[in-house]
């Protein structure tokens, strides 16, 4: 027993010895640690010494400062509020328009804009409206769109995706389809938002636009929507929008990397619809494949108008439609109805339906329209021979309206939508427009409805001339044709002299 006692104290001695040992270790340890950031903090250099300094004292005030500091409160009188309400004055939330602004004074129809049109309660012939073919007043599209009224109602109350898509559509779809010889078509409801849908659901941010600087405004707001890199050669000017695509070609070359994920695309009219005039299409063709850029082609003015059997500025040149990525149109104008559509190869089409903002998000079009569209296709397959009359027709308008005195013809031959601009300009559009505005209204006293071209000033990014529009129809005889000229041409001498 005495044994055991024994080895236990010893055994208890042994362990505390070396715990004491262990914790001399330790402060000897600390101690060398101490000792090792002493001499480190007398070897390191000055700047080293004030820039942690500094730092230490940044740390510190942002621990013990405040985020924000209170204002100062200056509590006023009930009289010092009044009188500042009373001085205050809020700016408009638009500009002050003028009362005379053309804009606000309108000329009101009353009747169906046809041939003969009724403007302010005078019977006139109407040089004013696009109803190039003049299948606004006809029967058979009247009785089409009266009888789908019946079966189907006034509108439709949602957009394709949500049971806005009627058998009618899909009809239209597919005779438009047939008729410009391409794959497939879609519709939309306004035509405004076809072109303007169309551009941004294939040209995103990062790409590139060549566009020609007469553009329309629907294809300038498409430009917008798209947030695409725009570049804007002078009008019909291939030379220019050659050195363009020229310049990019030399970018591409520096960052091939980059290029391989850009996508180029030339946009243009097929019938400018600001500039009367045919864009040259074969050499437009002839450069996209030199360059290897995509082209959209507007034919809102061309359809219905240009080629033997009115498919537009590729039917005219004689171009393989399958030349062109994509071409769009409005039904607003030859076919006399509402809306717009594109066409062009499946894959292609088929991407609008996801990604086409007017498709997707606007209520489709009214199924009595979409009828009296498919009577009017009817009527344009079953008499070809109505674009030649219309061509006919505007070529004998153009010729009779040369040599106005003080106006200028602007636009081609074909052209159903003419342009008289002032040949000497009052150095302000203002007052330009005065004096057309004078014409139309001389012009209007005697029976004949001709009307301005109007623009958004500030929001176009090329602002065409103040001029007079004189649309041809193929309702209008020789004699009325003669007639209008002969009007103008009295006008222009009494209020230009």
């Amino acid at each position: 027993m005495l044994k055991t006692v024994v080895l236990h104290n010893v055994l208890m001695e042994t362990v505390i010895r070396r715990r004491r040992s262990d914790s001399v270790k330790m402060a000897a340890g600390q101690q060398w640690v101490l000792v090792e950031m002493v001499q480190a903090f007398y070897e390191a250099p000055a700047y080293h010494l004030i820039l942690e300094g500094i730092l230490i004292l940044w740390i510190i005030r942002l621990l013990f400062s405040k985020t924000y500091k209170l204002q100062e409160r200056s509590d006023l009188t009930e009289k010092e509020k009044e009188e500042l309400i009373e001085e205050w004055q809020p700016e408009p939330l638009v500009p002050l328009v003028p009362k005379d602004h053309p804009s606000l004074n309108y000329d009101v129809v009353t009747g169906p804009p046809s041939h003969r049109i009724i403007v302010n309660g005078k019977e006139c012939i109407n040089f004013a409206s696009f109803n190039f073919l003049g299948l606004l007043d006809s029967e058979r599209v009247k009785l089409k769109a009266l009888s789908s009224l019946k079966k189907y109602g006034v509108g439709t109350c949602g957009p394709r995706g949500f049971y806005g898509t009627f058998d009618v559509h899909l009809e239209l779809e597919e005779r438009l389809a047939k008729f410009m010889r391409t794959e497939e078509a879609i519709i939309y409801s306004y035509g405004f938002a076809t072109i303007a849908s169309a551009i941004p659901a294939y040209s995103k941010r990062g790409d590139i636009v060549f566009v020609d600087e007469a553009a329309c405004f629907s294809i300038q707001k498409g430009l917008q929507a798209s947030r695409s890199f725009v570049k804007y050669f002078k009008h019909n000017d291939m030379e220019d929008l050659e050195r363009l695509l020229k310049e990019q070609e030399i970018e591409d070359q520096k960052n091939p990397r980059k290029a391989r994920v850009i996508r180029r695309f030339i946009v243009v009219e097929g019938l400018y619809i600001n500039a009367a005039d045919i864009c040259p299409l074969p050499e437009l063709v002839k450069l996209k494949y030199k360059y290897k850029v995509r082209i959209f082609l507007e034919e809102s003015m061309s359809f219905g108008v240009l080629g033997e059997y009115g498919r537009g500025v590729t039917e005219h040149f004689g171009v393989n439609i399958d030349d062109i990525d994509l071409i769009s149109a409005n039904m607003e104008n030859a076919l006399a109805s509402i809306g717009g559509f594109c066409c062009g190869r499946s894959f292609v089409i088929d991407h609008q339906r996801l990604s086409g903002q007017g498709y997707c998000f606007s209520a489709s079009l009214p199924p009595m329209l979409a009828s009296a569209a498919i009577e009017a296709l009817n009527i344009m397959e079953e008499d070809p021979g109505i674009f030649r009359v219309l061509q006919d027709k505007c070529k004998h308008m153009h010729k009779a309206l040369q040599g106005t005195p003080g106006l200028k013809t602007v636009g081609e031959p074909l052209t159903p939508a003419l342009h008289l601009l002032l040949e000497n300009s009052t150095g302000s559009r203002t007052n330009d427009l005065k004096l057309l505005r004078a014409i139309v209204d001389y012009s209007l006293d005697r029976q004949i409805a001709l009307t301005l071209a109007r623009y958004l000033d500030k929001e176009e990014r090329f602002l065409p001339p103040p001029s007079i529009r004189v649309v041809v129809t193929v309702e209008q005889t020789q004699e009325e044709m003669e007639k209008a000229a002969q009007c103008i041409r009295e006008a222009a001498v009494k209020i230009l002299k």
